[in-house]
């Protein structure tokens, strides 16, 4: 489960992000969860659902797929919660208790037990439940479980995209200055390779993400 500490560090990320993006982001209030729908589906697709033809499942983009499904979820939390600085993480941290019993899902006059449901069916209710504007952090969690994805991993990947988006555009990304091949090797390889040489449990773990991007980035 994720620490008060990660889980305050992925909502300032995420309001900084949102901030970059649109400045009156709050005001906008912009569908989030219509993305979290539009990321299911695309989810689906990594995973392969045609019956009629071989497909394989593509863990990896699954994963990835699960990140930024993440910072849909965080951003319409915050949106719900903008009239106060705390309330954001409150809500957070109490959906995240309650996914520690919360084994079935009540949702257009059907119940849905999760450890018996498939992955695809699991991605379908997330879908349904996001356009019918709920957040259930069980469903999400269970779909985790089966991409084999920790919270402490969601953690990592997911700050460590988003400072280097932030890196990007601090490095001249917009303007088109920004060299995103270094010694040989994209920049999201150096990520990986900085994110396994820390721990992610450490206070400053997202400064100490963005110092060495600085250090490994050629001036």
């Amino acid at each position: 489960m994720l620490s008060k500490n990660q889980a305050a560090t992925m909502l300032t990320l995420q309001s900084s992000m949102n901030a970059k993006v649109d400045p009156n982001w709050v005001t906008a209030r912009y569908p989030y969860l219509r993305a979290v729908a539009i990321e299911g589906a695309e989810a689906i697709e990594h995973h392969g659902w045609k019956w009629w033809k071989k497909q394989d499942k593509d863990l990896a983009q699954l994963q990835m797929e699960l990140v930024d499904i993440w910072h849909f979820i965080l951003s319409e939390i915050l949106l719900r919660n903008s009239q106060n600085q705390a309330a954001p993480l409150n809500h957070l941290l109490n959906a995240l208790k309650q996914t520690n019993n919360q084994q079935h899902i009540k949702f257009d006059n059907a119940t849905y037990i999760l450890k018996k449901l498939d992955l695809i069916t699991k991605l379908e209710l997330l879908i349904a439940i996001s356009i019918a504007r709920r957040i259930e952090l069980a469903v999400f969690e269970s779909i985790m479980h089966d991409c084999e994805l920790s919270w402490t991993e969601l953690f990592s990947q997911y700050v460590g995209k988003n400072v280097l988006n932030m890196f990007r555009q601090d490095n001249g990304y917009k303007n088109g200055t920004y060299q995103k091949i270094w010694a040989g090797r994209e920049d999201n390889e150096h990520l990986v390779k900085i994110l396994e040489s820390l721990d992610p449990n450490i206070p400053n773990y997202k400064d100490e993400i963005y110092s060495a991007l600085v250090s490994a980035y050629p001036i």
